[in-house]
Parts: structure tokens; sequence; C-alpha cells
């Protein structure tokens, strides 16, 4: 009876271990074919990081720190004045380039009156010119009728018509004329003489006239100059952010281009992800992302793919590789992706650069 019992146990067992074993091969298949269609369409690294915008404030003029106005991780809006240095020297150095332009500008009124003068003087001599001109044609005039009378008188006199007195007078006056004729022509010549002398004067008038105009530009640029640095004492925020790494404080002299501090913009944050170069093949920018937080571990967030880096971070380092050297090894190179996140993703802004994070792309 035992015995006809045992063979039915082990059967039965058996078939149990059969449909266990098929089970398991069975969820076994699903869970890889799952698994894989996951890994297919999911892509994954550990090699990532919050990135963002880094705002390096510094002086464009050396100084003393007279004011600080925010603290560390403060946040502050674009046109906060943050820092402001003492602005005295850079106020004497304005009010000594203001009055230079004063003092130009005054030369200018001058040189401009001396301007007016000279071609009054001008239109003057012009005028005496004219009249002279005109007198030498009188003179010129009257000798030639002193000239026809002379002739006639002295035919007259050959023929004892008129008295010798009235062929002198007449003869007088014919040499009278031509003395006046010579006169009105060395008026001519001396009045055009005397203009041209104006005329120079005039040019040269407005050639200094140039000169100072030239001269009042220097000096407004240089006060332009000087009210710029007048300007720089204050130092203003460049955009909306938290202020980070700040190293100066009250009373410090400072250079120009010296660091003081960085603000860091919450809204311009991104990931980049160092995926490697065998995974690139299905990533395409506006594909969507899930971003883990290493700090947030019960917290996702969310971006799209922007772009692909043009070359492998090593390519970039400060030590390349150089393949051709002989001991060349071949490793899989990262290349890093850009993922911007979405805006409303972080409405309490509690992302900050520098965190490790776990991006998940969507291959659809």
């Amino acid at each position: 009876m035992e015995n006809a019992r045992q063979p039915s146990t082990n059967r039965r067992k058996k078939i149990i271990a059969l449909i266990v074993f098929t089970a398991i091969a069975i969820v076994g298949i699903i869970t890889a074919y799952f698994y894989i269609r996951y890994e297919a369409t999911h892509l994954t690294t550990d090699d990532a990081f919050v990135d963002g915008h880094i705002h390096t404030i510094a002086s464009k003029v050396p100084g003393t720190v007279k004011n600080i106005y925010v603290e560390s991780n403060q946040l502050v809006k674009k046109g906060d004045t943050l820092v402001e240095l003492d602005p005295v020297d850079y106020q004497v150095k304005l009010n000594e380039a203001s009055s230079a332009v004063g003092a130009e500008k005054a030369k200018l009124t001058e040189v401009e009156s001396q301007i007016e003068v000279a071609k009054s003087k001008l239109t003057e001599l012009s005028a005496a010119l004219g009249a002279a001109k005109a007198n030498l044609e009188l003179q010129e005039a009257n000798l030639k009728q002193a000239e026809n009378d002379s002739k006639r008188a002295e035919n007259l006199y050959k023929k004892e018509s008129i008295s010798k007195d009235r062929y002198e007078k007449t003869m007088t006056a014919f040499s009278v004329n031509l003395a006046q004729v010579k006169a009105a022509k060395e008026q001519v010549k001396k009045v055009e003489k005397e203009l041209e002398t104006q005329k120079t004067i005039v040019k040269q008038a407005e050639a200094s006239r140039i000169a100072q105009l030239s001269a009042i530009k220097e000096k407004e640029a240089k006060q332009n100059a000087a009210q710029l640095n007048y300007g720089y004492t204050k130092i203003y925020s460049p955009t909306d952010g938290y202020v980070t790494k700040k190293s100066v404080e009250l009373g410090n002299q400072i250079q120009d281009g010296q660091p003081l501090m960085a603000i860091v913009s919450p809204e311009d944050l991104s990931v980049v992800a160092n995926y490697k170069e065998t995974q690139l093949e299905k990533i395409r920018p506006g594909q969507k992302v899930k971003i883990k937080v290493d700090t947030y571990s019960g917290k996702t967030f969310y971006g799209k793919v922007d772009s692909i880096m043009a070359g492998t971070g090593a390519v970039f380092s400060l030590f390349p590789p150089e393949n051709a050297t002989g001991n060349y090894v071949k490793v899989v190179q990262r290349i890093p992706v850009k993922i911007v996140l979405d805006k409303n993703t972080d409405p309490e802004h509690v992302l900050r650069i520098g965190m490790s994070v776990v991006p998940t792309i969507l291959i659809e």
C-alpha cells in the first residue's frame, strides 16, 4: 500500500516543481522583457550635476569700500545696490573735468566773437573795395575827358584861338586827373591787399574755432569718463539671484577687476549629464527627462534635453588625451548633455549649483 503511494507522491512533487520552475521562468522572462524594454526607453546616468549661470561681481574702479548692502545667501533683484565705494576722489575728478569743459566753452565763445568781428570787417573791406573801384572808374572817365580837352586846347593854342592861361589850366587839369587815376589805382590795390589779409584772418579764426571744438570734445570725453567712474562707485546686481562667495568687507581697499562676490540666478539652472558615448545614439533635443536629486530623495524634477556638447569632456580638459603616443587604451568616453528644467518644476528654488542628480531620459 505504501509502495503504491510513493510513486504518486513523487509524481505530484515533480509536477509541482515543474509548475514552480515554469512560473519562475515566465516571471523571469517577463521581468527581463520589461527590464530590457525599460533600459531601451530610459537612459540613466549618475554622472550628472546641477549647473547654472554664476555672475562674478567685480568693481570697475579701485577704491575703498564705504557700504555693503547685502549678506551671503541673500536673495537680490536685478538693479539692487550691492556695494558702494567712497566716491570723494571721483567727485573731485568729475568737478575738475566739468570745470575744464566750462573753460573751453568760454574760449569758444571768445573765438566765435572774434570770427564775427573779423567777418564784419571783411564785409566793410568788400564794400570799400567796391567804392574804390567805382572811384577808379570815375577818375578814368575824368582823365579821358581831360585828355580830350588837352588835345583840343593844344590845337586851339597853336592856332592862337585861346589864351596861354586857358591852355595851361587845361593841361594842369589833365595832369591832376592823371594823378587822381594813379591814386585811385593805388587805393584799389591797397584795399584788395587788406581784403586778402582779412580773409586770411577769418580763415585763421575759423580754424581756431574748429580746434576749440576739438578741445571741447576732448574735455567732454574726459568729463564723461569721470562721470562713468563716479557712477562705478556703486555696484549693482546684474540679475535676480542669490549672493554667494562674498569676500568683501567694509574698509577694504579693492582694485578694479577684483572679485567681490557672485550672484547665482535660480531661474537659469540646468543639469549637465555626462552620458556614455554608447548611449547617445537615441538622445535627441526635446526629449523629456525625469530627474532625481540626491538631496531630495522623495522628490522628482522634470526637464527636457536641450543640446549635446560638441566634444567629450576629456577633449576639453587641461591635459587632453594623446592617442598617438603608442600607449593607447580604449576607454568609453562621456559626452555632456545639457538638460533644461521645466519652468514650474522648482517653484521653491531648492536646487543649488553642484548638486548631484540622476537624470533619466525618456526615449520615445
